[in-house]
């Protein structure tokens, strides 16, 4: 694997998070802890597998302008602008959880989660989106 390929591994990686994200609240919905418990210590590994990969790609390459013009560029520019505000608070927010939850702290660990979850989610889809604008557009 070369730098290059980065990107598409670190949209791979995203994706991947997503859908644990989503198998873990539909778990807990169903109140199947051991299943929840999986998929998101599955997402929280493979977001930190991602943010490697993400620093390793940037200190190699740098960033990469988009080439887009038009009402695109705006679209763009507004996704990424949320997506970097909001991933900087996903580490935070994923290790209250997570640290809440292994301390069985359940009723700070869910009200920790009620933000931590959609914010997470967000940052994982747009994350695929800023991927596909950049890269396959």
């Amino acid at each position: 694997m070369e730098v290059r390929d980065l990107p598409a591994l670190n949209a791979t990686l995203n994706s991947i998070s997503t859908m644990l994200l989503l198998f873990g609240y539909y778990f807990i919905k169903r109140k199947e802890v051991e299943h929840h418990r999986l998929c998101m210590v599955l997402a929280f590994i493979t977001s930190c597998i991602f943010l490697c990969s993400y620093l390793i790609y940037h200190y190699y390459a740098g960033s990469v302008p988009f080439q887009g013009q038009g009402w695109i560029r705006n679209v763009y520019f507004t996704i990424l602008i949320t997506h970097i505000v909001l991933a900087a608070t996903v580490p935070v927010l994923a290790l209250m959880a997570l640290y809440r939850a292994l301390k069985k702290d359940f009723v700070r660990h869910r009200a920790i989660a009620r933000w931590a979850w959609p914010i997470w989610m967000y940052v994982s889809v747009t994350g695929v989106v800023v991927y596909m604008m950049l890269y396959e557009m």
